[in-house]
C-alpha cells in the first residue's frame, strides 16, 4: 500500500476518528438480517429523519445504495433512465446497472441535468410512441465538474417536469451534505424534491463504512429485501453503523473547512501553474488540474505527486484532489510544496 504523507486521493480515504472508535467499540449490537441491531436501526432512523423522508436503510456502499435506489423504481429491461452522461451511476455504475437490473441509460452531457434536458430526455420512443423512461437519476454535488452543486432551483424544475409525466426522481447525494454547506439549503430541502436519496456517511463526513438510502417507508422495505437479495444483509453491523452515527452528528459541522482548504489548494495550483485550474470553479472540496497546458501529461504528474508523498487521482483527463477531515492546513502546505517542485520541472 502507498505511504502519503498527504492523501488528496478521495475523502473515502479517511480514517475513523478518536470518538467514532470509541462509539464502536461500545456499541449495542444484533443481528441487522433480522433488522435486530439497534445501532443500525438507530442510524436508520437518524438519516431519514436528516432528509426528512419515512425510512432509510444502512448499506455497505454508496453503489449499492444507488442500484437499489434505481431497481426499486425500474419496470424491466427495455426501459431507461434519463441521467448526465458523466454522473457516477451512468459511468462508474453503468455495468452494475446493466447486470443487477437490465438498466440501460439515455444520456446528456452538460454541467449537471437540467429541466429543459429532461424533458426531451422523457420523450416517447421515436419508433412506436411509447414511454421508455422509468426514472430521471440526478447528482448532486457533480463529481465530474468540480464537485460543484446543483441549484435546488433546478432540482426542482425537475421534479416539475418528471413528475407531470409520472416519472420518479433518484438523487444520487453522495455528498448532499457538502452541497448543503455550500449553498445553505438543507439536505431535507434537496431531498424534497426526490423520491430517493442516498448519501454516504463514508465520504466527507468521514465514517470508515457505509451509505444510507431513503424514501417511502413502502419503498424501503422492497429496498432491505433487495439489499439481501444482493448479499448485503450483514450481521452485528452495530459497531459499524456506530461510527456512522458520529459522522451524521460531528461530520457536517466541518464541512466548511474541508471547502476552504479546497480552495486555498486551487488559489495555490493557479498561481504555480496558470490556466490549469479555475480557482471560482471549486465551490466544494473537490479540484482538477489540467496540467496539459503546461505540456505535462496529467498521468505523469499524478505520479510525482505521489513520489512526492501526495496522494491524487488521475480522472477525466485532469488530476483529481479532495479534501477531507484527514488534511489540515500543514498538508495543504505540503501539498501545494509538492505542487511547486512539479512546476519547476514542467
Amino acid at each position: 500500500m502507498p505511504a502519503y504523507r498527504v492523501d488528496l486521493r478521495s475523502d473515502t480515504v479517511t480514517k475513523p476518528s478518536a470518538a467514532m472508535r470509541r462509539a464502536m467499540a461500545e456499541a449495542e449490537v444484533g443481528d441487522d438480517w433480522y433488522g435486530d441491531d439497534p445501532t443500525v436501526n438507530r442510524l436508520q432512523e437518524h438519516a431519514a429523519e436528516a432528509m426528512g423522508k419515512e425510512a432509510a436503510i444502512f448499506l455497505p456502499t454508496g453503489t449499492m445504495a444507488n442500484q437499489i435506489g434505481l431497481r426499486l423504481h425500474f419496470r424491466g429491461t427495455g426501459h431507461l433512465v434519463v441521467a448526465e452522461a458523466t454522473a457516477h451511476v451512468a459511468t462508474t455504475e453503468v455495468m452494475s446497472s446493466a447486470v443487477l437490473s437490465g438498466i440501460a441509460y439515455r444520456t446528456f452531457l452538460a454541467r449537471g441535468l437540467t429541466a429543459e434536458l429532461v424533458a426531451r430526455g422523457l420523450e416517447p420512443d421515436v419508433y412506436y410512441d411509447v414511454e421508455v423512461v422509468d426514472l430521471v437519476a440526478i447528482e448532486n454535488t457533480l463529481g465530474s465538474y468540480c464537485g460543484a452543486v446543483m441549484p435546488i432551483e433546478e432540482i426542482r424544475g425537475i421534479r416539475k417536469i418528471a413528475s407531470d409525466r409520472g416519472v420518479p426522481v433518484h438523487l444520487d447525494g453522495a455528498r448532499i451534505f457538502n452541497a448543503s454547506v455550500a449553498s445553505g439549503v438543507p439536505v431535507a430541502e434537496y431531498a424534497a424534491e426526490v423520491d430517493t436519496v442516498m448519501f454516504c456517511v463514508s465520504k466527507g463526513l468521514g465514517a470508515p463504512v457505509g451509505s444510507l438510502l431513503c424514501g417511502p417507508a413502502e419503498l424501503m422495505r422492497e429496498a432491505r429485501r433487495l439489499k439481501i437479495l444482493l448479499g448485503g444483509g450483514w450481521r452485528q453491523a452495530g459497531v459499524i453503523a456506530a461510527a456512522g452515527l458520529v459522522a451524521l452528528e460531528e461530520g457536517p459541522k466541518r464541512l466548511h473547512e474541508d471547502h476552504e482548504r479546497a480552495e486555498r489548494l486551487a488559489e495555490g495550483v493557479a498561481e504555480l501553474m496558470p490556466g490549469s485550474i479555475d480557482p471560482a470553479s471549486v465551490e466544494t472540496n473537490m479540484l482538477y488540474v489540467d496540467t496539459n497546458v503546461r505540456g505535462l501529461d496529467p498521468l505523469e504528474a499524478t505520479q510525482r505527486l505521489k513520489d512526492e508523498g501526495v496522494g491524487a487521482t488521475f480522472l477525466g483527463g485532469k488530476v483529481r484532489m479532495v479534501t477531507h477531515v484527514d488534511v489540515d492546513d500543514e498538508g495543504i502546505g505540503f501539498a501545494l510544496a509538492a505542487w511547486r517542485k512539479i512546476a519547476v520541472g514542467a
